[in-house]
């Protein structure tokens, strides 16, 4: 706990000034004001967070955490359990959506064992940081303790430091985890008070009989354990996910630095509502890369009030869409430093 106590402690605001020199370096470019739309959006707040006019990025990381979900045994899923060790092995062999996506845009895939069911995988390239093995099953009783959600947490804030240490200057929030869009759900509920019926969706292809009977199982794990909203930390072990704790764990330890963090779908925009209660300067450094097909995904962002860059109707996860936006941010930064003025170009400005 104390590692988390004191992260949480230093997460600082961001640099307004720098915010408001980009924004006047924006408007002296060769362009109609506001005319790059959610790219100057973009460099203002990376701005803001780097604390510099023109921002600087690096390396880029995208972190998927993996664990898997005892609220599966109640039928919410559309596919088996074992998929998510099978699925942790198709990205350490390079052969996931994620692995590509990564590959094409030149980011480092770093995968996290959380809370995979069963033994450990043998890997070299795996982060073994197993709390247990699953989450407990939450319509019978809490998915976890208070203290190994606080462990998978810090966790997550380690494994970010670590990269960020190493270089990383944009990290990607990614997860695996058969059955989480359930617990994820059941996150929104405790703090948005709306319908399960509106914010449940199919999660990996459930039909109209399954998507019902998760939106039963959510009713059932919020009324038994009546998840405090005032206390992210009891919604986190109560209702939630190893991989989400340890995604929160990224969320928080990125803000600390002043590392900017592109959240990916309906998962990972769960640990940043977790996050940002924990501590709501969270969302200076968040960034909503894309909106996806989860119907509560939407009403999530509206809730922390993020705009998504992108809308491709994904539903991957892993960390897909994140990493997708990875070249726009970019390009955003580039514009800004090589983009002529009106007075280096010699162009007339707007009267």
């Amino acid at each position: 706990m104390e590692l988390l106590s004191a992260t949480l402690q230093s997460i600082g605001l961001p640099d307004e000034k720098a915010a408001e020199a980009a924004q006047l370096r924006l408007d002296s470019l060769t362009k109609p004001l506001g005319a790059l739309g959610i790219i100057e959006h973009i460099v203002v707040r990376l701005a803001a967070i780097q604390g510099q006019a023109i921002p600087d990025l690096g390396d880029k990381v995208v972190l998927v955490m993996a664990g898997d979900h005892g609220v599966v045994a109640e039928g919410v899923s559309a596919y088996p359990q074992e998929v998510t060790p099978q699925m942790v092995m198709n990205f350490l062999n390079d052969g996931a959506a994620i692995n590509v996506l990564a590959n094409y845009t030149g980011a480092k895939v770093v995968v996290t064992d959380v809370g995979v069911l069963g033994p450990a995988i043998q890997h070299p390239n795996l982060n073994v940081r197993k709390i247990r093995e699953g989450t407990r099953n939450m319509v019978r009783e809490a998915a976890m303790t208070e203290a190994e959600a606080v462990a998978a947490i810090e966790a997550g804030i380690e494994i970010v430091q670590a990269e960020i240490d190493a270089g990383a200057t944009l990290i990607a929030t990614g997860e695996m985890g058969i059955g989480n869009t359930t617990p994820s759900s059941a996150i929104l509920a405790a703090y948005s008070g709306v319908d399960l019926d509106i914010i449940t969706g199919r999660g990996t292809g459930l039909d109209d009989s399954g998507r019902k009977k998760k939106i039963e199982v959510i009713k059932q794990a919020l009324d038994l354990h009546q998840p405090d909203p005032n206390r992210p930390l009891e919604v986190l072990a109560k209702v939630g996910g190893l991989e989400i704790a340890a995604l929160t764990g990224v969320i928080i330890g990125a803000s600390a630095r002043r590392v900017p963090v592109l959240v990916d779908g309906f998962i990972s925009t769960a640990a940043a509502l977790l996050a940002c209660k924990m501590n709501e300067r969270c969302r200076d450094f968040l960034f909503a890369s894309h909106l996806s097909q989860e119907p509560g995904h939407r009403i999530m962002l509206e809730y922390l009030g993020l705009r998504p860059v992108l809308h491709l109707d994904l539903r991957v996860g892993e960390g897909t869409g994140a990493v997708l936006t990875f070249p726009i941010f970019e390009a955003a930064v580039k514009l800004t430093k090589e983009m002529a003025t009106f007075g280096e170009a010699g162009v007339s400005n707007k009267e």
